[in-house]
């Protein structure tokens, strides 16, 4: 049997190579896809031939995991819950398409993957697979094997030998991209714990920014992050540039109480600096280009994308529906728009755009207005008209 596993080198999949060998008797190959975790991958990569892979494959998909998963979810104005960008959850697809590719150029038979029974990361692995392969058989050992803790696995690794990058001390679990950080278990599960000190990644404690704000200009073509300050970027460097910038002002915290998929809560510590600071320019940009209804749409439209990515299907057809929805509302949203940045905040301070519907002239309450106010008496005739009708009906029925 030949298994393909997802395959970070942190606990869970440390261990399950060693697990999934022996269990199965299989030989296993590692898949490891670089999303900008920070990480050294060439490590990774020595890592799992080192605790019994026979083969280790890594990716760059950094560049890949913006322009298809990330600005398509940011041009949609998608985020979980009103708060969260999900930078786990965009990851996910994109990792387990990858995973299902290597299985097939490879002949395996299965994918596995580390995540857990109450997860989400099972459902958007699984359901990938299932769309784009489901011929393949997929092992999920956290969901059968006799490692039930935190505590056990750290256990099992010690015995056997296997570097784990968490202790008993310490026992966070981190997952970190280009796009953002999640931070949880430990003592975090308590809700009333603020997050410790040491838990956070990607950020500054605000208590710690810089006195004086700084502004940053960034610039957009068709709905995507183009430019910072004028400079033309790819989107790697800008994100990272944007994830340095706001971080040190603690911008991009988040501590947030979530549903799951599963049905059940959980909490959630997260960071996304640049997310945070990009999801507030690209909104504020499409108020000044889109009509009132197509802006006040897509508003709708952002709860459903966002709990379609949550929830796993990246690549099911209302997903690819509402993208193109999207992308027809993209063409204009083209310009730049200027935000301060201060401690643990991201206020918009201008926005300009050669396709803004702003119109001074309608707009002043000054020298130079040409909006026609005595067309109001008209149109608040017919606006009230229903609700004139309804009030002279409950006046005469009491």
């Amino acid at each position: 049997m030949k298994i393909v596993c997802a395959y970070s080198g942190g606990l869970d999949t440390s261990v399950m190579v060693h697990w999934l060998k022996e269990r199965y008797d299989a030989e296993i190959i590692t898949y490891t896809g670089d999303l900008g975790q920070g990480e050294d991958l060439e490590a990774i990569r020595l890592k799992a031939l080192r605790t019994g892979a026979s083969d280790a494959v890594v990716d760059d998909l950094r560049r890949r995991f913006l322009d298809e998963f990330v600005f398509p979810a940011l041009k949609a104005g998608a985020l979980y819950e009103g708060r969260y960008p999900m930078h786990t959850s965009l990851g996910r697809p994109l990792l387990a398409q990858r995973l299902v590719e290597v299985a097939l150029e490879r002949g395996a038979d299965a994918i596995a993957h580390g995540c857990t029974g109450k997860g989400n990361d099972q459902v958007r692995f699984e359901v990938t697979a299932q769309c784009l392969a489901p011929q393949l058989a997929v092992i999920a050992p956290l969901r059968e094997w006799e490692l039930t803790t935190r505590e056990a696995e750290i256990e099992y690794a010690e015995a056997r030998g296997i570097p784990i990058p968490v202790t008993k001390a310490k026992p966070y679990s981190i997952d970190q991209n280009i796009w953002g950080c999640a931070i949880e278990a430990g003592e975090m599960e308590d809700l009333w714990t603020e997050p410790p000190a040491d838990a956070w990644m990607m950020t500054a404690d605000p208590a710690d920014a810089p006195k004086e704000s700084v502004n940053v200009i960034i610039g957009f073509h068709h709905g995507i992050p183009v430019s910072i300050d004028g400079e033309t970027m790819d989107p790697v460097p800008l994100v990272a540039r944007l994830n340095a910038m706001a971080g040190a002002y603690g911008i991009g915290r988040i501590d947030m109480v979530e549903n799951r998929v599963v049905g059940l809560k959980s909490r959630e510590v997260y960071e996304n600096p640049a997310a945070i600071v990009l999801y507030a320019a690209h909104d504020e940009l499409e108020k000044v280009v889109l009509d009132g209804a197509t802006y006040q749409y897509k508003q709708k439209l952002a709860i459903d994308f966002a709990q379609l990515v949550y929830g796993g299907l990246w690549f099911g057809p209302l997903r690819e529906a509402m993208s193109a929805f999207v992308d027809s509302t993209q063409h204009r949203v083209t310009g730049e728009v200027r935000v301060r940045l201060s401690a643990a905040r991201a206020m918009v301070t201008g926005r300009r755009s050669p396709y803004s519907l702003y119109d001074a002239g309608l707009a002043t309450y000054s020298h130079g207005d040409t909006f026609d106010h005595r067309a109001a008496i008209g149109f608040l005739k017919l606006y009230g008209l229903p609700y004139r009708t309804w009030g002279e009906v409950s006046r005469r029925n009491g």
